[in-house]
């Protein structure tokens, strides 16, 4: 007999196997044979890390799906950890992250990008000629440093091309912490304002940052490009972060692919003046929602200014910086 298509000795009537019949558990994997390693490069999905003194290839457990690993990032990592050559670990873990350094392609992008993790210093390296200082990437980079949590150094390079105090100037008002190094010229400064630091060390083609890596880390041998007599601007020579311990175990430097544009999407202009407590405290007067921009009604910082409580120069150097988020990135 016959029901509907099949009958009963049909091979299509019989109830087929379900799918996903094994148990479920919500236990994981403890990883407690792990060990610790530190991320110093990454390249098309291959990561390199140094695990008890020495680099290993990793990649990144399926597990941690789409989360991204970057540069400096504290990880744990299984598998074969000896370096040998043809070894694969795979990292399982990555440690929560005490600063992240963000910039987006441009003001529109929505996407964000982690440029480094766990850095604690960001160098902001500009040549005071051959090529032009670029003040408005230069505030930037500042900008992006003080959203991070992250203190700023400025490195200006060439001083003996250009005078640095006209660039100094600028950025005195700010506190903002400067070196100065030309050809030849002594690194001590450098090293003491990098000593017991991550610093992050980021800038345009050009400037000298491949430079100063290979003179503070002998043996980097980090590509040095060549400024473009035509257009003015250097050609990218670092083309991923590439993470060195300074010798004497004194620090650690990041060194950065040059860059065009420092875009700051992810930056909430409201939020910056918490980098500057001395102004902040100006502004508890201020109308709900102020921005403590220079064309705010009844602002505090422009009280604070009448009454003489607070150095007028600083706060148009904030007020720089702030514009800086909605000024274009290039």
């Amino acid at each position: 007999m016959t029901t509907g298509r099949y009958s009963e000795h049909d091979h299509e009537h019989y109830e087929r196997p379900r799918r996903r019949t094994r148990p479920r558990t919500k236990e994981r994997p403890t990883y407690d044979d792990a060990v610790d390693g530190v991320v110093v490069t990454v390249d098309r999905g291959r990561f390199t890390l140094l695990v008890d003194g020495h680099v290993v290839s990793a990649v990144k457990a399926r597990p941690l799906g789409r989360k991204g690993v970057v540069v400096g990032d504290r990880v744990r990592v299984v598998g074969d950890t000896s370096g040998d050559t043809g070894t694969l670990a795979r990292i399982v873990e990555v440690s929560e992250r005490t600063t992240v350094l963000r910039r987006t392609a441009d003001d529109d992008d929505p996407v964000e990008r982690v440029v480094v993790a766990n850095a604690d210093q960001l160098v902001v390296v500009t040549a005071l000629a051959d090529p032009e200082p670029r003040p408005r990437l230069i505030d930037r980079a500042l900008v992006a440093a003080y959203d991070a949590g992250m203190a700023p150094l400025l490195c200006l390079t060439k001083s003996d091309l250009a005078d640095p105090e006209t660039l100094l100037v600028t950025y005195r008002s700010l506190g903002v912490p400067w070196v100065v190094t030309r050809r030849d010229g002594d690194l001590d400064p450098l090293r003491e304002a990098l000593r017991g630091r991550t610093s992050v060390m980021v800038g345009h083609s050009g400037v000298g940052k491949s430079t100063l890596v290979n003179a503070l880390v002998p043996g980097a041998d980090r590509e040095i490009g060549r400024v473009n007599a035509v257009t003015g601007r250097g050609r990218h020579t670092s083309t991923s972060a590439y993470m060195l311990a300074l010798p004497g175990g004194a620090g650690w430097i990041i060194d950065t692919p040059g860059i065009r544009s420092f875009g700051l999407a992810h930056v909430d202009p409201v939020q910056l003046i918490g980098a500057f407590p001395d102004l902040d405290a100006l502004t508890d007067a201020c109308p709900r929602g102020c921005t403590h921009g220079g064309d705010e009604p009844e602002c505090g910082l422009d009280e604070a200014v009448a009454e003489g409580r607070t150095d007028p120069d600083r706060v148009d150097s904030f007020r720089r910086l702030l514009a800086a988020r909605s000024e274009p990135a290039y």
